[in-house]
């Protein structure tokens, strides 16, 4: 039995890009199309067994179109809607027309992921993938090492306890990863995965984002309750301000909320999941983060290594990236010669599992000779003696787009901090920000600014 055929049609090549990653990371099989025209062929090609249909197109709209495949002419499978303008009145015409749910733009991961799996089940040709096989092939931490071998087990392990767990890691090693490979083991694998970053919270909000408010429906809950009978992950502690950690650790440790509009206190039943840099654990009042948050999150604790810890590995993470990027994203087949497998042992990685993922795929994309050799890798590698690659010289539309919004966000404020001779409160002025919130931006992208 094979996974499910979803079919992604939006005009905007960064939805399509960043839809596509999302599901595919989950195990889905995608294509996409980027107009009606394109829609109809695909249809007939690769018989989906999903369809995520937007809104505003160019040549036909997604409500035209859907009305065009109300009869036989459709695809036979469910059509899910998806509009960055959408309202209540677009939603009941799409209904009405056969839609079987509605999407608003920006996609939220959550929403989409439970979305999709809903609407499939409705499909009686399609398997959801059962645990532990549904698991997608990168789940895992990916090596051989006797390193990897390590945070795999203890990761396997923490799955059957119920308490939460402190994922320890640099940026880019696998953090998330080892969470969603957690979940996906978890007798909560139907469930809802939500993650939750500090940037998700701004201020203002930060009380209805968390726990809803009396105006909200369904599909805009807090994202507590979205994530209730599921697993919470909490990526970089260091980028929560006071009040959102002091909000979290009385959630973990209470087990109860009080919604927003309601008198009455919720109980939860969610799993969390956190992570930290090293530096952040080893120094939380330096980085700002309460004492007691840590101690409630870190009853079970995995660190997950550097790249640069187990390079004996790096032959077999080339070989897996590219079959996946072949596979599933169509890009073309490219493999790497020895002596550019040799130079990537020894490179240092300072981006981890992250950055090796993001330079396969230039590579594939830039679609040379079949074999990648040295010459090649050295001019796609950034330059030596630890520079900082110039922000305008970075290919940041080939990489997803939380990726590339945080290269953008580093480069950016790197050379920002420059021009600012290291002075972060005038850093706050330039670019704007509140200089807690820039500290914490500071920190959970790697920038050094006490130099």
């Amino acid at each position: 039995m094979t996974a499910a055929k979803i079919l992604v049609v939006d005009d905007e090549a960064d939805i399509r890009t960043l839809v596509d990653e999302i599901l595919s990371d989950e195990g889905y099989r995608v294509t996409t199309a980027c107009d009606a025209a394109e829609a109809r062929s695909q249809i007939s090609a690769t018989s989906p067994d999903l369809v995520l249909l937007d809104v505003w197109m160019p040549d036909t709209d997604g409500i035209t179109l859907l009305k065009e495949w109300s009869g036989d002419a459709g695809p036979g499978c469910p059509i899910v809607i998806m509009s960055g303008h959408g309202t209540v009145e677009t939603a009941v015409e799409a209904t009405r027309h056969g839609a079987v749910d509605f999407i608003e733009k920006p996609v939220s991961i959550a929403k989409l992921l439970r979305t999709v799996e809903s609407a499939i089940k409705t499909s009686s040709k399609v398997l959801i993938i059962e645990n532990p096989a549904r698991l997608p092939p990168l789940a895992a931490p990916i090596g051989k090492s006797q390193i990897i071998r390590e945070a795999r087990l203890s990761l396997e392990q923490s799955v059957s306890l119920a308490s939460p767990v402190l994922l320890i890691g640099e940026p880019g090693s696998g953090r998330e990863a080892g969470a969603h490979y957690m979940h996906a083991l978890s007798p909560r694998c139907e469930q809802p995965f939500v993650c939750l970053s500090g940037d998700d919270l701004p201020a203002d909000r930060l009380t209805q984002l968390l726990f809803g408010s009396a105006a909200n429906d369904g599909g805009d809950r807090g994202f507590i309750a979205q994530a209730e009978g599921g697993m919470l992950f909490l990526r970089e502690l260091e980028s929560f301000g006071p009040d959102a950690q002091r909000m979290l650790a009385a959630l973990v440790e209470r087990g109860d909320y009080l919604p927003g509009g309601q008198t009455g206190r919720q109980k939860v039943n969610i799993r969390f999941i956190a992570s930290m840099t090293p530096q952040a654990f080893a120094d939380p009042e330096g980085h700002g983060v309460r004492g007691d948050l840590i101690e409630q999150l870190a009853i079970s604790t995995t660190h997950m290594p550097a790249l640069r810890d187990y390079p004996e590995d790096v032959p077999e993470l080339l070989r897996v990236f590219v079959e996946q990027f072949v596979d599933v994203n169509q890009l073309p087949f490219r493999h790497f010669g020895v002596a550019a497998q040799n130079r990537l042992r020894h490179y240092p990685w300072p981006g981890n599992v992250r950055e090796l993922r993001v330079l396969v795929r230039r590579l594939l994309i830039a679609a040379g000779p079949e074999e990648i050799q040295l010459d090649e890798l050295e001019s796609a590698l950034p330059p030596a003696g630890g520079q900082e690659v110039p922000l305008l010289e970075q290919d940041l539309l080939s990489l997803p787009l939380r990726e590339a919004r945080e290269q953008f966000e580093k480069a950016y404020l790197t050379q920002q901090l420059a021009l600012c001779d290291g002075k972060v409160g005038q850093l706050a002025k330039r670019v704007g920000l509140e200089r807690t919130h820039l500290y914490r931006k500071l920190r959970a992208l790697g920038v050094n600014f006490r130099r």
